[in-house]
């Protein structure tokens, strides 16, 4: 193997995208300006940075691949706006990239394993962010982008259009990878809300209700919620006790947890 060459690591969920049509697609989607702060999460062999780099905007990547740093600053190492941060992006401290209030472009393809916790940990960063694209399993791509009703709306979607505005732009076939995987992909972009549409008094009590409602989805919500709220305070929020919690809105989720954070106060 040459020194440009590596093997995808199974324990790093490495799937190496080499389709230059997708690629170009993908760059075009993220349409990134000369100036802007880009934050390139699992790099990988480079496919879209060449292209990030090329539209003029400051790189910072994110890899956790040892092997794949020498590859890396030996093809962008030379250009003065691209920075190498070596390390796990689960535990990344994206402050110290100092970037503005709602200015860094975020992107990356994600291996599923650390997709869900990822997306969790940037919300956490949100105020820093601008918007998000990445290439996530087609599954979860379609979770994120869910409305109430059907099966894929869950804690996923609500906690995420909490905080974003998805969009599931287009679809990824195996073929565009090295090695293929499984299963099909998508490209979501998540753009941050300015102001949240349904902002709860308490974040921390929302995600409780959520996480309770769909441990058991297929109750109704007075039974799922029993243990955080009577049914007459289910009632009380606007809410028909009788509904299961994928038949709920997320201004509906936000209402039971505003009337949780009042019951604590009471208390």
């Amino acid at each position: 193997m040459s020194e440009y060459q590596h093997r995808a690591r199974k324990r790093f969920g490495q799937n190496f995208l080499h389709d230059a049509g997708v690629i170009h697609r993908i760059l075009r989607a993220i349409h990134a300006r000369e100036g802007e702060h880009m934050l390139e999460i699992g790099p990988g062999q480079g496919a879209l940075t060449e292209g990030l780099l090329h539209s003029g905007a400051q790189l910072d990547v994110i890899e956790l691949d040892r092997d794949l740093i020498p590859i890396l600053q030996g093809q962008f190492g030379d250009n003065p706006r691209f920075r190498l941060n070596q390390g796990d992006a689960l535990k990344f401290d994206f402050n110290q990239l100092e970037a503005a209030p709602h200015s860094l472009r975020v992107v990356g393809n994600l291996p599923y394993n650390i997709s869900t916790p990822l997306i969790f940990h940037l919300l956490n960063n949100a105020a820093l962010i601008r918007d998000m694209h990445f290439m996530l399993q087609k599954e979860v791509v379609e979770r994120l982008a869910a409305t109430p009703g059907g099966g894929d709306w869950g804690r996923l979607s609500i906690m995420v259009q909490y905080h974003c505005r998805v969009e599931h732009l287009f679809n990824v076939g195996p073929g565009a990878f090295n090695p293929p995987p499984k299963v099909d992909s998508a490209i979501v972009r998540l753009v941050p809300h300015e102001v949240l549409p349904h902002p709860a008094k308490d974040h921390r009590l929302l995600e409780r209700v959520v996480r309770e409602a769909f441990n058991q989805r297929r109750k109704t919500l007075r039974n799922t919620l029993k243990n955080l709220l009577a049914a007459d305070a289910i009632e009380a929020a606007g809410v028909d006790g009788s509904l299961r919690p994928e038949q709920l809105d997320l201004a509906a989720f936000v209402r039971l947890a505003d009337k949780l954070a009042e019951q604590s106060i009471a208390d």
